[in-house]
């Protein structure tokens, strides 16, 4: 299968997920998607037009302007719970289909169509609304121990998204960091977050953090 767009999501805000805040996490398919750089994150929102985003502390921003998931995911998740999940259940913008979104390496560029450039910026850390949202005793554990998350972008290049339109991998750096391993340095791997700090694989604010994060395990 050709890799491509399986669906586009947005979120409208929806309370009682977040310690009585709203939250865009429950996100719904739709025709097509803009996305653009929202600005940095506290300033700036979501990167998708009409796709809320409520937590502006922890969610949105030039980082985390689109989040990625695969449908083969979803697919493993819904035979694992028993229950049918469908695109945007994971509060992904972008759902894809024959892409492995976690074998991307942290940099790496994807050409969308003809005119949007999205770069894979972080993985996805469970939380406490992804968990209520999920209503999975357990979730964030499981999450964690399945350790593919998706990716978080920033858009290069804005443009329009639609279903059916082609993925491909344009620029990949040499570190070769995968998604899935810069989750588990962020998750505790100390030998992993040296090595993500060493070849300073995250953006400066998400490399600061894990920066700190790394001081206190080792403290």
């Amino acid at each position: 299968m050709a890799a491509r767009v399986y669906s586009v999501n947005v979120g409208r805000p929806k309370s009682g997920l977040s310690k009585g805040l709203d939250s865009g996490i429950d996100k719904r398919p739709v025709d097509e998607i803009t996305v653009f750089d929202p600005g940095p994150k506290g300033t700036g929102a979501s990167g998708v037009e009409g796709d809320a985003v409520v937590d502006l502390r922890h969610h949105g921003g030039t980082t985390q302007a689109v989040y990625a998931v695969a449908r083969e995911e979803l697919d493993w998740w819904s035979v694992d719970l028993g229950r049918d999940l469908q695109p945007g259940a994971f509060g992904e913008n972008l759902t894809t289909a024959g892409f492995d979104v976690d074998a991307s390496v942290v940099g790496e560029q994807w050409r969308i169509g003809s005119s949007v450039v999205l770069t894979v910026t972080a993985p996805r850390v469970p939380c406490a609304t992804f968990a209520k949202h999920m209503g999975v005793p357990g979730w964030v554990k499981a999450f964690t121990g399945r350790g593919r998350t998706g990716a978080y972008l920033a858009v290069a290049q804005p443009g329009t998204i639609r279903p059916g339109d082609p993925i491909q991998v344009e620029w990949r750096p040499g570190h070769g960091l995968t998604v899935p391993e810069v989750f588990r340095a962020w998750m505790g791997d100390r030998d992993l977050a040296r090595e993500v700090l060493a070849r300073r694989v995250m953006p400066a604010s998400e490399h600061v953090k894990l920066e700190a994060k790394l001081a206190r395990w080792d403290s």
